[in-house]
Parts: structure tokens; sequence; C-alpha cells
């Protein structure tokens, strides 16, 4: 088929497969397990997989493998559906579940039983690892390799019906205790678990292992190509093994009436992001220890977090479109993560001031009950957003940062004796600096040039700094979250991840706003002049809003 996008590795093997007939139609499949939120790796996994069916005009199925009940959550299983409809994602095939499958999976694993391609076997964990020998040394059969397969087929019905504990019996493919790839030498394909599923009750006390589960449900669903990260390489000939002895690798019709040879395992290189945790069991432990507030903690990387912290779905393809498709696993540069969500959020994003650590300013040559309205445009480049009117009065704040006493060279903001401009208001010049007893600064005295009003014939004079502000009475009080990233950037220290845990991922500032960020919805983006984008956050009350810095206006972490 004709296409002008980039292609890429996968798409040159679909087309190929196209070209040769094994498939009529594109379908794929997003399996995510049900144990937690989906995360920013799975992200890539969401593009490849939905957004390889968008080109080939074919279809992609969400399904939750759900083969593991002791950790899967129907709370997960919602979230993971939001999060994949907030990406702007539809699962066009259906949804699907794994354990939709149990009764057609148990009655080919009997199949395999009579065939001799499976046995029952009585050998521990320990000792089935103690068997599968190493990658320079063959495994050992079990001694129940061999036992007929009547007696595996009574054990394995038995077993169905509850009649064992837990780890006295497992069903194991009989492949090849000597192949080179540890994962042919005889996998477990089915145990007992005595563990209530969130969908099927307790109708189920043996589940399958997922290297059985997966290749089935592809092949029931008639998958054409099952795309995977690179750790399942290694899986593929075992994936190949069961859909194979399964027999649909013979030319069959699928559910949908599409001709087909069953599904086709590609693999790609998962995600690696600097100094993010893309551990779903890690994350699982940042929440259980207490390390965040909760899934949706605006430092962790899942999509709900982000969501929360005000990153956008396009700017998240658009950092999946630029690292690529590679078959070798890279490290990713948290930076072009920020870059993407600055440069969507760039053009959206309405302009408001607020002072997040607050100096206050008198001016002592302001009449105390003077406001003026102050025109500032909502965005810079795009005047069809309009204006907003700013009060500007006698007592003001900027940010403390903006001031110093003994400033280096080159320091263009307010210092004694020096002048600034007030983001479209006026120049003033600090006159003096008010102390408490422990000589900190508690204000500054400044005298303003009631001829330098932006707009106004005399604004033509220059000075070289321009600093936000907010003017203090009927400013909107605002709780400002700053965040880096959880780790810290000893890539290669060697130490477990909690110890990595970077102790500045959060600081919280008090300072205040426009009234605009007070009448602003949760979820609501605006570019903090000066400071970075900010995303108003659901703790916000009627008394206090509360800001999540989505990005800084620059890269603040690059090592």
């Amino acid at each position: 088929m004709e296409n002008t996008e980039k292609s890429n590795f996968i798409w040159d093997e679909i087309d190929k497969d196209l070209a040769e007939g094994v498939c009529e139609k594109v379908h794929t499949r997003f399996p995510p397990e049900p144990n937690g939120y989906l995360h920013i790796g799975h992200c890539k996994a969401l593009v490849v997989d939905f957004g390889t069916a968008e080109r080939y005009n074919g279809l992609c199925n969400l399904r939750m493998d759900d083969t593991n009940p002791e950790k899967e959550e129907v709370e997960y299983i919602d979230g993971i559906m939001e999060d994949v409809h907030w990406m702007g994602f539809h699962w066009n095939g259906g949804l699907y579940y794994a354990s939709d499958y149990y009764q057609q999976m148990y009655d080919i694993a009997e199949d395999f039983i009579r065939r001799d391609l499976a046995y029952v076997d009585e050998l521990t964990q320990e000792e089935i690892r103690e068997y599968r020998g190493t990658l320079t040394e063959p495994g050992k059969n079990s001694p129940w390799r061999n036992r007929p397969w009547e007696e595996s087929l009574n054990l394995f019905r038995r077993m169905k019906n509850g009649e064992f504990e837990e780890g006295s019996y497992v069903l194991r493919a009989k492949i090849d205790m000597a192949s080179p790839n540890m994962n042919m030498r005889d996998p477990v394909i089915y145990r007992i678990l005595y563990e209530e599923h969130h969908r099927t009750g307790n109708d189920w006390c043996i589940y399958p292992m997922y290297d059985y589960a997966h290749p089935l449900s592809d092949a029931f669903e008639g998958i054409t190509h099952s795309l995977c990260s690179l750790e399942f390489e290694d899986h593929r000939p075992l994936y190949d093994w069961v859909v194979e002895k399964a027999g649909f690798r013979e030319p069959h019709k699928d559910k949908f009436g599409h001709t087909s040879r069953g599904p086709r395992q590609i693999e790609f290189a998962r995600l690696n992001i600097t100094r993010t945790i893309m551990s779903k069991r890690y994350l699982r432990r940042l929440v259980e220890e207490g390390h965040v507030s909760g899934w949706d903690d605006p430092r962790m990387p899942t999509l709900r977090a982000m969501r929360r912290r005000g990153f956008t779905p396009a700017a998240i393809r658009d950092f999946i479109d630029r690292v690529g498709l590679a078959k070798a696993d890279s490290i990713v540069d948290y930076a072009l993560l920020e870059y993407c969500v600055r440069n969507d959020l760039g053009s959206k994003a309405s302009r408001l001031m607020a002072v997040l650590d607050p100096l206050l300013i008198e001016l002592s040559n302001w009449d105390e009950n003077k406001i003026d309205m102050l025109p500032i445009e909502n965005h810079p480049d795009h005047p069809e957003l309009g204006n907003r009117e700013v009060p500007f009065g006698k007592y003001l704040y900027i940010e403390r940062e903006d001031f110093l006493e003994d400033p280096p060279r080159k320091f263009f903001r307010l210092r004694p004796g020096g002048e600034v401009r007030l983001k479209s208001a006026y120049i003033i010049k600090c006159e003096e600096v008010i102390k408490d007893a422990d000589g900190n600064i508690e204000k500054l005295i400044c005298s303003v040039d009631l001829d330098s009003r932006s707009g106004s014939p005399g604004a033509d004079r220059k000075v070289k700094g321009t600093l936000h502000w907010v003017m203090r009475e009927g400013a909107h009080p605002i709780e400002a979250r700053l965040f880096e990233p959880l780790l810290d950037d000893d890539e290669d220290s060697g130490k477990e991840f909690i110890d990595r845990l970077n102790p500045n991922s959060l600081t919280v500032m008090h300072g205040f706003a426009e009234n605009a960020a007070k009448d602003a919805a949760v979820g609501d983006t605006f570019q903090f002049l000066r400071m970075g984008y900010f995303c108003k956050d659901k703790d916000s009350t009627d008394e206090k809003s509360v800001y999540n810095r989505v990005v800084p206006l620059r890269d603040s972490y690059r090592p």
C-alpha cells in the first residue's frame, strides 16, 4: 500500500507480509497486565500497536493479560482504559481479556498432554530451577517427564478440580531440556493458585503462564503482528512453538473472516529515559512505601500522573515519534521529553504572572488609593487570544531572587539604586532596603517613573531588566509545586533505586498570582511568565490554588 509516512523496520516487515499474502488485514493488539497503571514506557507500545493499525487501516485490540489474579485489580483495568483513550487511541478490534479464553487454553493443554507435548511435573520450584541447567550446560530431564500421558491427564484434571496444594504440581511443555534457549527447556505452562480472579471468581484454581496464554490469546483473536519489546525476543521460539502446536500456523479464517497463518512476533527496543523509573514493580514499591503520594503523584512517570502534572498526549506522542523505533536498547535524555512538552504548550498556553517567592515593593510616590488597570496580552504570538486587564497599585510583589544588594556584573534585575521595568507597566527604581531585626529583607521602597507606563509616550525610555509582578491587594494565594526527576543523575552508581531517589524531586513554594489563576479549572495550563508552564491541580481550594510546574522554560536537569 502507498504511504508517504516515514517507515521503520516493523512496517517494512508488514509490507513484505502483505505482499506475500501472509495476511489479508493487519491486526495488532495492546496487551497490558492489569497489575498497575500505564507509564511512559508503555506509551511506546501504545503508539506502535495502535499507530501501526491506523497506518494500514487495520484493527487493534485492547486485551488485559489477566493471568495473575494475585496482583490484578479492577481499578487498574479502568485506569488503563482511561489512559488509552486519553492518549487518543480506540480499540476498534475490541476489548478482550486473557481470562475470556481460560476454557479454550485448558482444552489445548489437555490436547498437548494427549499428544505427548506436555506433562505434569512434581519437582519443586527450586528443583525445576536446578534441573534447568545453565547457559553453558544443558538441563536434565525431570523424573516425571516420561510419565504416561493418561497419568498426566488425570493429574491435570485433579489439579483443575482443586485436589492439590499450591506448588505440588505444575504442567510443563515437553520441548527440549538441552536447548540453547533456556525458555525452551520444558517451560511451566500451568500452575496451581488458589486466588480469586476479578472476572472468573473461584471458577479456576489453575492459571496459565504468560508465555502460554499470550500467544494463544493472539491466535484466538486473529492477531497478525504481535509487536512487543526486546526482552521478549528470546521468548519468540516458545511463542512460535505454542502457536504451531495449537494448529494456528495452518491457513485458516480468523474470527473476523480474514485468512490468517497465525500471529507473528516482532520485537523493538523498549523505552528507557534517564533518571526515570520504568519498572511497574518499582513504581508500586514507591507507592506502597510512601515515597510518593500515589500512582498519580506528578513526579511519577505514570500517564495518570503526567496528565495531572499537565503533560499533553500530543507532547508524549511527539516524544515517542522523535525517539523512533530501533532493534537495540538505548537511553533517551529526559530533556527531550521536556522539550516536547514545552514545544506543545508554547503555542497553546495563555500567559499569567505569578510570584512564587514574594518580596514586597512599596512605591513611595504612588497614591495609596490609586489603581491602574493595565492591558497585558494573553499570548505574545496569538493576538486573537486578546488581552486581560491587570491591576497595578502602591504595593506589589516581585520574586525575591530578582533583587540582590550586592549583585554580580551583568545582573540586570533590581539592585539598590537600580532600575527595572515591570512587565507591561512602569519603570521603578530601588531607593531603600527595609530589613527586620535579624537582617532579613522585609520590603523595598521604590520610586516609580510615572511617565514610563507601557504604551504611553514616555515608554520609550529603555532599561535592561524586565520583571514580572503582582499587586498585593487582591492577589490570589497559590501553592506552587516544582519537580525534578525522581532519581539522581548517578546512573552508574550501582545503588538500589531507592537509594538513588532525588531529595529535591519536590519543592513547594507559596506565593501569589493574578486572579485568573483562581478562576481557572483544574487541568488548565498557563505559562507563568519567566517561571515555566504550570497546571492547576485537583488539590486547589477557593482560598488557595495549587499549581504543578509542568516544565520549566528551559532544561534545568541536564547533568
